[in-house]
C-alpha cells in the first residue's frame, strides 16, 4: 500500500547526482508522526522540490552548453529544479485540506526530461489504500 508523504521524504531526479530531503511547509494543517504532510501541489522549484546536485540532462541548457564547450564531454551543471505541473497520480481518495495527498509511486517531471522519485516518505504510520 502506498504510504502518505511528509516533509523530510527523500526524493531523487534521474538527471540529479544525489537524493535530497523534500520541503513541506510547516503550516500544512494535517501531520503524521508530527510531520506535515505533502499534497501533489507541493511542486514548486527550491520551495518543495530541492536541488539534487549536478545535473547532468541535455535538455538543461546550461548543461548542453558547458558540453558543448568540452568538446563533447558531458559536463553536468547545478540543479536548478523546473517543475511546472503537479505530482501524478498522487492520493485522490485522500483530501488534505481539499488536495489529493501526495503518496509513494508518484512522480513528478522536471522541464529538462528528470523524472522525480519518492524514495523514502518521510514518515510510517499514514498509508493509503489504493
Amino acid at each position: 500500500m502506498p504510504q502518505l508523504v511528509s516533509l523530510g521524504a527523500v526524493l531523487s531526479c534521474s538527471f540529479g547526482s544525489a537524493p535530497m530531503p523534500m520541503i513541506v511547509p510547516p503550516e500544512v494543517p494535517v501531520f503524521a508522526d508530527m510531520l506535515p504532510l505533502a499534497t501533489i501541489f507541493d511542486f514548486v522549484p527550491l520551495e518543495n522540490i530541492p536541488s539534487f546536485g549536478l545535473c547532468s540532462s541535455l535538455a538543461n541548457p546550461e548543461v548542453a552548453t558547458a558540453t558543448a564547450l568540452a568538446e563533447g564531454v558531458l559536463t553536468p551543471m547545478p540543479c536548478i529544479p523546473v517543475t511546472t505541473s503537479p505530482w501524478f497520480p498522487g492520493a485522490p481518495e485522500v483530501l488534505l485540506e481539499g488536495m489529493p495527498a501526495l503518496c509513494t509511486g508518484s512522480m513528478c517531471l522536471c522541464d529538462w526530461l528528470g523524472e522525480i522519485e519518492i524514495d523514502e516518505p518521510g514518515q510510517e504510520s499514514a498509508i493509503t489504500n489504493s
